[in-house]
Formats: structure tokens, sequence, C-alpha cells
């Protein structure tokens, strides 16, 4: 599967896209079309049916709030592609049952991406071929890590790798600290609060420990490598109405990280949509 479409080119899309346009030749569509102009070694469909139509595997780079409209926009011709979604708490079910039965993988890639050090955790759905999985985490690859988890534990992979980067960019933020003096001490601090976060949402300690030092990894080299503030690289994390935005609201009332992760992972179920 060599042609990959991604619908939604905001942040995490436009991230993805120009990860893997070297390796796959990629598709992009987004109703705003100023995010789509002038790219390079990218092809602009003209819109999602278009998109759909010329590609094996689409990428549904979208918020949950947005899913419905755009599965009913290509319900008639997705029935044989691969649907790889990354909208926080849609479950594959869902997507399978408003595509008549499609073979969805489900995703969780973190801000990472933009760097090519993105934790993303991913699932099957129960129609994914025994192809699909390992196809996708070769894609998804190009982003980073990956790490195949349940698909009960999806929301609180977005709590974690997903959020856990506006924590932190919060927490340097608020603390002044910038990219030239964060200390080994720092580093080991927001690791521990992170991995104690994601073993209070279920995560065994392995898991844990994967995703806190990795999550912690990224945000560290996100500022360091893309010279941003900790305040701007927060302000990309964060979607209106989404689960960091919820998680950040619990932290700035004081809340700890355990109880800004339980947030997220609330927030998540508010927007979730079951098969």
């Amino acid at each position: 599967m060599s042609e990959v479409g991604i619908i939604g080119f905001g942040n995490m899309g436009s991230a993805i896209a120009e990860r893997i346009k070297s390796k796959y030749t990629v598709y992009v569509f987004d109703k705003d079309k100023n995010k789509t102009a002038n790219l390079t070694g990218i092809k602009i469909a003209d819109n999602i049916l278009d998109l759909v139509r010329q590609v094996e595997s689409v990428i549904l780079a979208i918020k949950p709030q947005d899913v419905d409209d755009i599965l009913n926009g290509i319900k008639g011709c997705a029935g044989d592609k691969l649907i790889i979604s990354i909208a926080a708490g849609i479950s594959t079910g869902y997507i399978e049952k408003q595509l008549d039965k499609a073979r969805v993988i489900r995703a969780m890639p973190n801000m990472g991406a933009k760097i090519g050090e993105s934790v993303t955790c991913i699932c099957a759905g129960r129609l994914a071929s025994g192809e699909d999985l390992p196809w996708a985490q070769e894609l998804l690859g190009c982003l980073g890590k990956t790490r195949e988890i349940k698909e009960a534990m999806m929301n609180a992979s977005t709590a974690i790798s997903g959020s856990g980067p506006g924590y932190i960019f919060e927490y340097f933020d608020s603390e002044k600290i910038s990219g030239d003096v964060i200390t080994q001490n720092i580093k080991e601090s927001i690791i521990k609060r992170l991995a104690q976060s994601a073993e209070s949402l279920g995560f065994n300690k392995d898991e844990a420990m994967f995703l806190a030092v990795n999550t912690s990894n990224t945000s560290i080299n996100l500022i360091k490598k893309t010279g941003l503030p900790p305040a701007e690289l927060r302000r990309q994390v964060c979607s209106k109405g989404g689960t960091t935005e919820a998680a950040l609201e619990v932290i700035r009332r004081g809340g700890s990280w355990i109880d800004a992760a339980k947030a997220a992972v609330a927030r998540a179920k508010e927007l979730s949509k079951e098969g």
C-alpha cells in the first residue's frame, strides 16, 4: 500500500504527511484550503471522495467532533480501504459500523511526530487483516516509536502520551524552564510524575515507564530542536474542547498530573463513539 491519504491537515495531519512523504505517495485534503496551499512532495485532493478513490489507506487526522461528517462523506467508496483513525475516543467498532465493516486501525500519535519522535499507541479493529497492523506500525514508525496496546487502554494512552506533552510544557512555562536549563533532576521528576499518572489509569509498570520516558524525552527534544518556547508548544498540542485542554484546566486549579490525566480520560470518554 504505497498510496496514503490524509483527511485533515492540522498540526498532526501535516506532521504525519511531512514524515511519510519520502516513502509513500501522499494525498491530503482539508476543508481549509489555506492549510494545503504551496505544499511540496504532497498531492492535494479536491475533496474527500477524490482522495479516497486515489489511495489504498486513509488516515483520519480529524477532531472527534468531525468524525460523523467525514464518515458519512466517504461511506460509499471506503469499503476496500484500510482506515487509520487518530481521532480521540472513536472506537474501531464505531468506524467499522459506519463504513459497513471496514478494516480499521486506531492510533494515538503525539506531537513528537514533528521531529520523528512520536510515541504512538496502536491497536487493530476486529475486521483488520493479519497484515494490516504490521503495515500500519511500519507507516507510523516513520513518526517515531509505536506500541501496541489493548483498545480498552486507548483513552488512557491519549491522556498520557497524547496529552502528556501539554502537562510538561505547562510545567516548564509556569516555572520559566527553558531548553538550555533542563537538568537530569528535572527530567527524572517529570518522568516519575507521568509514570505515576499512567499507572493510576491502569497501565502496568512497564507500559507506564515506556510511555513516561519516551513522552518526556520527546517533549524536551521538541523544545530543544524547534527552539519554540513551552507556551507555544503547549498551544499547538491543546485543541479547543479536547483532552489536553481538560487536563490543563485541572492543573491550573492546583490539581496533580494524576488528576489531570483522569480528567483527560473523562473528556475522551465524553467525545467517544463506541461500536
